[in-house]
């Protein structure tokens, strides 16, 4: 099973890159972990980009194959003004037209000082995936000290909360593909 991560977060020492780099770790074994491209190398969205026959830009292609070859994907994204980034808006708002979420698994989660941290920007996340089709498995906040944030290292309730959320998201992945 090949499991794409993405951060939501373009800072290089976020706790949601912290969580994607936990991933590896608490997946299951024989789970594929691969990192999606930053979705602060695509462009900012723009259908004329792609108008009259042109190519979407390489990037965009980039993490369209992505999702595709992926069986999940997870994404760990914070919130910006009570809503998601505005980079991962536009990489997801680019996957409209493509159609590579349709059905697809998704597993949401964001690093938080507090428990009830991120819910709206999660909410907005999930808005924007369902209106694409995409199958949400799971969406939470994770609870990450100051020192857990400060060292960029999940420790150990926050590696099980996340390999809670990788467990259903592989089980669902295994639900469309019943063969693994």
């Amino acid at each position: 099973m090949k499991i794409l991560t993405i951060s939501g977060s373009l800072q290089a020492a976020s706790s949601n890159a912290a969580l994607l780099d936990a991933v590896a770790d608490v997946a299951r074994p024989g789970a594929e972990v691969v990192r999606s491209i930053s979705t602060g190398d695509l462009p900012h969205f723009n259908p004329d980009l792609e108008a009259d026959g042109r190519s979407a830009p390489a990037a965009v292609d980039e993490l369209r194959r992505q999702i595709g070859e992926a069986d999940a994907v997870l994404i760990a994204t914070p919130e910006y003004a009570h809503s998601l980034p505005g980079a991962l808006k536009d990489a997801l708002d680019w996957m409209v037209g493509s159609g590579s979420l349709y059905a697809k698994p998704v597993a949401i989660v964001a690093g938080s000082p507090r428990e009830d941290g991120a819910a709206r920007g999660r909410a907005a996340l999930e808005q924007t995936l369902r209106a694409q089709g995409a199958e949400i498995v799971v969406s939470r906040t994770i609870a990450l000290s100051s020192q857990e944030r400060a060292d960029g290292v999940v420790g150990e309730s926050g590696r099980a909360a996340l390999a809670e959320a990788i467990d259903a998201l592989a089980d669902a992945a295994a639900q469309h593909q019943p063969n693994w």
